[in-house]
């Protein structure tokens, strides 16, 4: 078969490649295509990425060997279909052993095992959404520890700077004392103001060094040389929230395990036969025995499948509602750090017009320090909505499962 440019295919006439087993399970599954095909929100080889590398190196990965058992049951049930076959071995009332083999096939089961086959499926759907909501909490985990580490640093390089600067003032204000200028109790409360700045500095660093010691627990490496922060990219109208997936898998696989329990209450019919020492065969009848209550049974197991489809609609509503909230938040937290950047920089002119005024001695030192608080506490502030916005962000992308390739995972 030829292409446009005379080429010839070399997949035409049956030669396409073969499916991997993996390939057939994510072909037959809406939800594992949905799983695979979702990228990461965090930007390749910024140091968001680094430490999700870093953390999933060292990922223990319980939910992966839930995986794979679900995956090992699927194909047994899936081959369910096929006779069984087994000894049987009896002693008579003449004390001789009869041995035969037993073959069973069964015809008419009113989709039992189809419907084993189903949930078997479904129960592989179940443990893959559990992989990906696990690896994504890890990583946010991670991911809000690192921020932790890089607000603890900001801050303390920021009541570095303030200590360093108030010092000045205290020194000036001692030699205003010294010369009576000034009075005792302004250089006492100066020196109140310096001792609430060096433990602000304190709590910040060791805030950051418990945070990077956790962090680093859970890294394959060390993290300490990682800084900066990474934009999200992400949108949040591609993906669906993980618990709504979760939701869906776990309402497929109950509505198999209802059918599963339907025709166990309704006679099936098998064939088997024995061979050995002795060789017959029959057809059997079988199933639980019918009583009045099976009617109600029956319809019990109905009201579980729209009981299902119930739970993922709350799961739709609770995940969106979620996201919401946090949409909204992240587009305040958005408007206060930009208040937040030009506030700090009103207070930096009004801080250097303070100083002008002081040093044309206009101006007291205390009204210099009170105009410096201003400007510090700004700095502050501006610094912790910078890390609270870039968490909400996270804080979307795992909801939606997006801090981690989706083929990766």
């Amino acid at each position: 078969m030829a292409g446009e440019d005379g080429a010839v295919s070399r997949f035409a006439f049956g030669m396409t490649p073969p499916l991997s087993a993996a390939q057939k399970e994510a072909a037959s599954s809406a939800i594992i295509t949905t799983l695979q095909a979702r990228r990461s929100a965090l930007p390749e080889g910024g140091p968001f990425d680094t430490v999700a590398a870093a953390v999933l190196d060292a990922n223990s990965r319980t939910a992966e060997a839930e995986l794979r058992a679900a995956r090992l049951r699927a194909v047994a049930a899936s081959k369910n279909w096929l006779p069984r076959i087994g000894p049987s071995i009896s002693l008579t009332s003449l004390s001789e052993v009869v041995a035969n083999l037993i073959v069973e096939q069964v015809l008419f089961d009113h989709g039992r095992l189809k419907a084993e086959r189903e949930f078997a499926k479904h129960d592989v759907e179940v443990a893959a959404v559990g992989l990906a909501d696990d690896t994504n909490a890890r990583v946010f985990t991670a991911l809000s520890l690192y921020l932790d580490v890089a607000e603890g640093r900001e801050r303390a390089t920021l009541d570095a700077r303030t200590l360093k600067d108030m010092a000045h003032f205290e020194w000036v204000m001692q030699e205003r004392v010294r010369g009576g200028v000034s009075d005792r109790s302004d250089l006492s409360i100066l020196s109140q103001k310096l001792g609430e700045i060096r433990a602000s500095q304190s709590e910040a660093q060791e805030a950051a060094s418990a945070a990077l010691a956790e962090l680093n627990a859970m890294s394959s490496v060390p993290l300490n040389d990682v800084s900066g922060l990474s934009p999200v990219h992400m949108d949040a109208a591609d993906a669906r929230a993980l618990s709504v997936l979760r939701a869906e898998a776990e309402k497929d696989r109950s509505v198999a395990e209802a059918k599963v329990s339907r025709a166990g209450l309704l006679p099936g019919v098998s064939a088997s036969g024995s061979l050995g020492d002795t060789n017959d065969g029959a057809i059997n009848v079988g199933g639980d025995l019918l009583g009045f209550g099976t009617g109600a049974s029956l319809r019990a197991i109905e009201m579980e499948k729209d009981a299902a489809a119930r739970r993922v609609a709350q799961a739709e509503e609770d995940a969106s509602r979620r996201l919401s909230r946090l949409a909204q938040r992240t587009a305040a937290l958005e408007r206060q750090v930009g208040e937040a950047k030009a506030l700090t920089a009103q207070a930096k002119q009004n801080l250097d017009l303070f100083q002008e005024q002081y040093e044309a001695g206009q101006r007291q030192v205390t009204d210099v320090v009170g105009v410096y608080e201003t400007f510090a506490a700004r700095e502050t502030r501006s610094v912790a909505l910078k890390f609270e916005l870039a968490k909400s962000q996270l804080e979307i992308a795992r909801l939606l499962g997006l801090l981690a390739d989706g083929s990766a995972i």
